[in-house]
């Protein structure tokens, strides 16, 4: 038995594996499911670390604080919970129209979705949040719709999708090894002419396109979801596009200082890292689905209190929340009305 434990110790040290659980095995210590896990990883309530193969993992010491925590697993179960809408309507004791309404006004933002048996669009909101802006915000939970709320979605507007994207960016960029990677995390979010207007070497465009991280899990949704996911993945509304611009301009200038894309015949970097579980409420079904609006509408600003800076670090000098200065941002406009 000992032989074997020293055995096994060696193999982990070998594969960079030591110390650190995979994450179906850190999911069975924490109580927790799969997918359950991936939901807490996503809200920052567990931390992972880079392993080998492109596959995060847990450490040991983060599974070990969890579960001395007080309440666990029940406490860790309600942080990591998330609901859609008929379930979060209930909860914060409103009908599900208007929680569909203050989540299309960017009132709190979603963590993760999937698509139901009835090609339905299902957006997944955690249950913390939800509790603190109830809390926080009781009048808009009773009475008529505040007016500047209404004229936006009289206009048409949903903020869903462009907060979805601000958290997965977020975690990718907390997650990128270098700047290299924080600048693919970026580049992930535009389309092919806002990268090249961004990007003029093609040798680093290629970079970018190596290291591009999926916002979605490595099991994402199936091939007939995709009419419905893919206009998901893509910043279309003119303020974020220009943020993330300004974010990748920011992430190349600290990538190139490091070192340059590599050329043809140079190794370069290994790619990012995914995770391999499945996505976080695939395959559960829900008839009371939110109509799938975010899809053919423009996301707008972020407002949740839950959302993140998209991308980049956040112990560059200067105000949190400025990513650029005011040349880089001319640059950037005039590159666009061009």
């Amino acid at each position: 038995m000992a032989a074997q434990a020293g055995d096994g110790r060696r193999r982990a040290r070998r594969s960079g594996t030591e110390g650190t659980l995979a994450l179906r095995g850190a999911a069975t210590r924490l109580g927790l499911k799969p997918g359950e896990l991936e939901l807490g990883v996503r809200l920052g309530v567990v931390r992972t670390v880079a392993g080998p193969e492109g596959r995060r993992r847990v450490p040991v010491a983060e599974v070990e604080h969890l579960r001395s925590a007080g309440g666990f697993p029940d406490a860790l179960r309600e942080r990591v919970r998330c609901v859609a809408a008929t379930e979060g309507a209930a909860l914060m004791g409103i009908g599900p129209a208007r929680f569909t309404r203050l989540a299309r006004a960017g009132c709190f933002s979603p963590v993760a979705f999937y698509v139901n048996r009835y090609r339905a669009l299902v957006w997944l909101y955690p249950v913390a949040e939800l509790r603190k802006f109830a809390e926080r915000e009781p009048a808009l939970l009773t009475g008529s719709t505040p007016r500047n709320l209404r004229k936006l979605l009289d206009a048409g507007e949903d903020w869903r999708a462009r907060n979805w994207r601000s958290r997965r960016v977020a975690q990718l960029a907390r997650e990128a090894e270098n700047a290299w990677e924080r600048a693919a995390v970026a580049a992930a979010v535009l389309g092919t002419d806002q990268l090249a207007e961004v990007v003029d070497d093609p040798y680093e465009r290629a970079h970018l396109r190596r290291l591009r991280a999926s916002l979605l899990p490595a099991k994402g949704e199936p091939p007939s979801s995709r009419p419905l996911v893919e206009p998901l993945l893509t910043a279309d509304d003119p303020d974020e596009i220009l943020w993330h611009r300004i974010s990748l301009a920011l992430c190349l200038d600290e990538a190139r200082a490091e070192h340059p894309a590599p050329r043809p015949g140079e190794a370069g970097p290994p790619r990012p890292r995914c995770s391999p579980e499945p996505a976080p409420g695939t395959g559960r079904e829900d008839p009371g689905a939110e109509p799938a609006t975010g899809t053919g509408v423009r996301p707008g600003r972020i407002r949740s209190s839950g959302s993140e800076r998209p991308t980049g670090r956040t112990d560059r000098p200067g105000p949190a929340g400025k990513p650029g200065s005011r040349g880089l941002r001319r640059r950037l406009h005039r590159s666009r009305s061009g």
